[in-house]
């Protein structure tokens, strides 16, 4: 590895809330506090361990962090709140992992959540022009271009619509593939008891779907959501002092980049919602992981990428290469990105079934890929993972966007030390929460909590 990479991650803990429809009935702070638990629970620490956290949301007030983990105790750690669009989460844990891989901490917490309105996507400050204004700006100027011309429905997913627009005006794709995306995540929820949706909608179900704009169905768009996720990241030394040799996955590369010029220069509905920005973050991903460049991508053999709408999805399947350009389609044609192809993509039926609490969404990725590298997924469990003589496996490859914009790749991986057996996350929550969602207690939280903990705190959690 590189010096400039820093030494060794990995994920120790994981955990999720159900994703469940905008209503208001949890606050941020008790779905913070669900998730932080079942993540502390499963590496078998205390939040005593945790050196520093970082907190991603979008929709809440400021130092909303902190009044989620006070709930585990006032240790006096630098908390950092994140916002970075639907790529929040994610950032959150690009942060945590940044410091232990630094060598500053040995461990460090990445949480996520989200308290949502129903309906699309809007700014809460009415008082001053979007961020996003010059994003609809560059998008509209490439519709112009498009061979359905104007548009129509609500903005984001108007520019994906138009991104999935240029694909099929460049290379033939179809609604009909971005159709067979959207049934394919849709049946892969059905599995997932965290999903906001297990319908299991077929491909004429989601084509009959009420229209959103043009080209995009109901069916093919991801929901508004209420939940949270988290992850416990540390060092090598931290995983061999606590036994977690029988659960830890690591983060073999990670990177986050940002927009360039052509986001705007090049008219190109599709780099307009980030196909530049993930394909830039992929190939550092996998040059970071040692690969040459367009290499390494056989390895993988699970992805959850972001799914926003299913257009995205067709488009993201070239920019991470695990496809040639101009050839997305003929993935979905194939069979090649669900159970029996090249890929599983989207086990936990992505974004548009499991639903996207912009916060939380890219640490449920790392906490579904986590547990797929385990080999915990039950019924969501993507096949063929670890038949290799490499005993290391197939890598996990997740790919988290925000517009705006921000795109974080992450490639993980089982280490070389991996060994299952004894005691592990499972029998420290008491059942398998890759793919079983229960609540937690009082009593889950207090095995758990910091010695510096507040009962004033507790007494306002509503677990």
């Amino acid at each position: 590895m590189p010096v400039s990479q820093g030494r060794r991650s990995f994920i120790v803990g994981a955990g999720c809330t159900a994703f469940i429809k905008p209503r208001g009935l949890r606050t941020t702070e008790d779905m913070g506090l669900e998730a932080a638990t079942k993540a502390l629970l499963d590496a078998g620490i205390t939040y005593d361990a945790v050196e520093v956290a970082y907190v991603g949301y979008c929709y809440g007030d400021s130092t909303s962090g902190q009044r989620a983990l006070y709930n585990l105790g006032l240790t006096g750690i630098p908390i950092t709140n994140v916002n970075n669009n639907c790529s929040t989460g994610s950032t959150a844990l690009y942060q945590a992992n940044t410091l232990v891989k630094s060598g500053l901490v040995d461990c460090a917490l990445a949480l996520g959540f989200e308290r949502m309105s129903r309906g699309s996507l809007s700014s809460n400050f009415p008082d001053r022009p979007s961020p996003g204004l010059v994003l609809a700006e560059a998008s509209n100027e490439a519709e112009e271009l498009l061979s359905t011309g104007t548009n129509f429905g609500p903005g984001a997913p108007r520019m994906f619509a138009n991104a999935g627009q240029e694909h099929s005006d460049k290379y033939g794709s179809t609604v009909e593939h971005v159709a067979q995306i959207a049934s394919k995540n849709h049946k892969h929820s059905v599995n997932n008891p965290y999903s906001q949706f297990r319908d299991g909608w077929s491909v004429e179900q989601v084509l009959n779907a009420p229209k959103v704009t043009k080209q995009l169905t109901k069916f093919m768009c991801s929901p508004t959501s209420d939940g949270a996720g988290c992850c416990v990241v540390a060092s090598e030394e931290f995983v061999r002092k606590h036994g977690l040799e029988n659960q830890a996955i690591e983060i073999v590369a990670q990177a986050l980049t940002t927009d360039d010029p052509s986001t705007f220069e090049s008219k190109s509905a599709m780099n307009v919602v980030g196909y530049n920005m993930t394909k830039a973050c992929a190939d550092k991903v996998f040059s970071q992981a040692g690969f040459k460049p367009g290499e390494g991508r056989d390895q993988v053999g699970v992805v959850e990428l972001h799914d926003c709408f299913a257009s995205n999805e067709l488009i993201t399947y070239e920019a991470l290469g695990l496809c040639a350009v101009g050839e997305a389609h003929k993935v979905v044609e194939r069979g090649d990105n669900t159970y029996g192809g090249k890929y599983v993509v989207n086990p936990s039926g992505g974004l548009e079934a499991k639903g996207h609490p912009l916060g939380a969404t890219g640490l449920g990725m790392h906490f579904y890929i986590t547990m797929q590298l385990r080999g915990w997924a039950g019924p969501m469990q993507a096949p063929g993972l670890f038949d290799l003589p490499d005993k290391r496996g197939k890598y996990g490859l997740i790919h988290n966007i925000g517009l705006g914009g921000a795109v974080v790749c992450s490639l993980l991986r089982r280490p070389e030390f991996y060994k299952p057996g004894g005691k592990d996350g499972r029998d420290r929550l008491g059942y398998n929460h890759a793919h079983e969602c229960r609540p937690v207690t009082l009593s889950d939280v207090d095995k758990v909590k910091s010695t510096k903990s507040s009962p004033f705190f507790l007494a306002r959690a509503r677990l």
